[in-house]
């Protein structure tokens, strides 16, 4: 078995409207960042898995992705796998 340190980002799909960066981007002029666009929020999380190779702990973290970390109607996913230290 080897040791994956994995980085799972989601972002609201292209389209989707995403009220909590609306709200960020609409106070930054406030803060002095007036060249800041385009605001989208997302989560990220970070785990370990055990996995015989890459290849199987990839499909095991998209299983997890697509049946509790996301909602794949609204919600893209980004995997980073690397061996863990």
């Amino acid at each position: 078995m080897t040791r994956y340190a994995v980085l799972v980002e989601v972002s609201l799909r292209p389209g989707i409207a995403d009220p909590q960066g609306a709200t960020i981007e609409r106070a930054l002029p406030a803060l002095g960042f007036n060249q800041v666009s385009g605001v989208r929020t997302g989560k990220a999380f970070r785990f370990v898995v055990d996995a015989t190779d890459e290849e199987t702990a990839r499909v095991e973290v998209d299983d997890l992705c697509r049946r509790l970390l996301t909602n794949p109607v609204i919600e893209d996913s980004a995997v980073t796998l690397e061996p863990a230290p």
